[in-house]
C-alpha cells in the first residue's frame, strides 16, 4: 500500500455542532480517495499525525470534506484552522467500504461522517443515524440529500426515536431487504449491529475505530483480533493498514 503526502489548502473550518467541526481541504490526494478510508493530517509541535475520516469527496474540484469531534490537544489545534490555512496531509490511508447497490449505512456519533460519501455513492441507501443528543447530530440534512430514508436515534429522545440504533435496525430489516450495511461507530455499537445482520444473513461491514500511532502499519498500536484458524483461532490485524474497514464475521468481538 502506498501512501501520498502532500498539502491541503484550508477552504473551510466551521463548528457545525457540540465540539464538533467540518473541514474542507482542496487538495490533489481527493482524486485518489476511497469511501471509508482517511487521511493523516501533522498537528503543530506533534509528533504522531491525527487521523480524521473522509466524510466527503469531490474528485472534480480536488476536495475532501472530513467532521470531526475535539477529543484532545491535536483535534483542538486543528479547530483553529482558518481558510485560507495549509495542512500537511498523509493519504488517503486504509482499506473502505465496499459499493453496494442496496446499502443501509449505520453510524453512531463520530461515526457518523464516515459513511456519507458511502451512501452517496450506493445505488440506493438508506440510513440509520445515532446521537447522544440532537446538539450532537450532524449531517442529518446531506444523508436526507442522498438517502431514500433516514432514520434517528439519541440516547435522550431529544431528535427521533429515543433509544439506539440497533432497535430501528431490528424493526427496518423486517420492511426491506439490503444488499449490505455498512457500519461506524462505537464498538459496543458495531458488536451488536454485526449480531443482528449475521442472524438475518445480511452482509455487514464494520469500520473500527482504534488508537492509531503511525497509521500506516509501523508502530502496531492499533491492532485488533481477527477470527484464524490457527492454535489460538485468532490473530492480530493492523486496524490502519488492513482496515479499518473489514467484514464483520472476521473480528472476533
Amino acid at each position: 500500500m502506498s501512501y501520498t503526502k502532500a498539502f491541503g489548502k484550508v477552504i473551510k473550518n466551521e463548528k457545525i455542532g457540540t465540539d464538533i467541526f467540518d473541514l474542507v481541504v482542496k487538495t490533489p490526494q481527493a482524486k485518489a480517495a476511497e469511501i471509508g478510508q482517511f487521511m493523516q493530517i501533522l498537528i503543530e509541535s506533534k509528533v504522531l499525525r491525527r487521523p480524521i475520516s473522509i466524510c466527503e469527496i469531490d474528485r472534480a474540484q480536488d476536495t475532501l470534506r472530513m467532521v470531526y469531534l475535539i477529543k484532545g490537544e491535536g483535534t483542538k489545534w486543528l479547530s483553529k484552522v482558518k481558510s485560507g490555512d495549509t495542512l500537511d496531509l498523509l493519504g488517503p490511508v486504509g482499506h473502505g467500504f465496499s459499493k453496494g447497490k442496496n446499502i443501509l449505512v449505520i453510524g453512531g456519533g463520530i461515526g457518523v461522517p464516515p459513511l456519507l460519501q458511502t451512501a452517496k455513492e450506493a445505488l440506493s441507501a438508506d440510513a440509520i443515524l445515532g446521537y447522544k443528543t440532537k446538539d450532537y447530530a450532524v449531517l442529518t440534512d446531506d444523508f436526507e440529500k442522498c438517502c431514500d430514508k433516514v432514520l434517528i436515534a439519541t440516547d435522550d429522545g431529544s431528535l427521533g426515536t429515543h433509544g439506539f440504533v440497533t432497535d430501528i435496525l431490528k424493526e427496518q430489516i423486517k420492511l426491506k431487504k439490503y444488499d449490505m450495511v455498512c457500519t461506524c461507530g462505537p464498538i459496543p455499537m458495531l458488536k451488536a449491529v454485526s449480531e443482528i445482520c449475521e442472524s438475518a444473513d445480511i452482509p455487514c461491514e464494520v469500520s473500527l475505530e482504534e488508537r492509531m500511532g503511525c497509521g500506516v502499519g509501523a508502530c502496531v498500536g492499533c491492532v485488533c483480533k481477527i477470527k484464524s484458524d490457527n492454535e489460538e483461532g485468532y490473530r492480530h490485524l493492523q486496524v490502519c493498514k488492513y482496515g479499518p474497514v473489514i467484514n464483520s464475521k472476521e473480528v472476533l468481538w
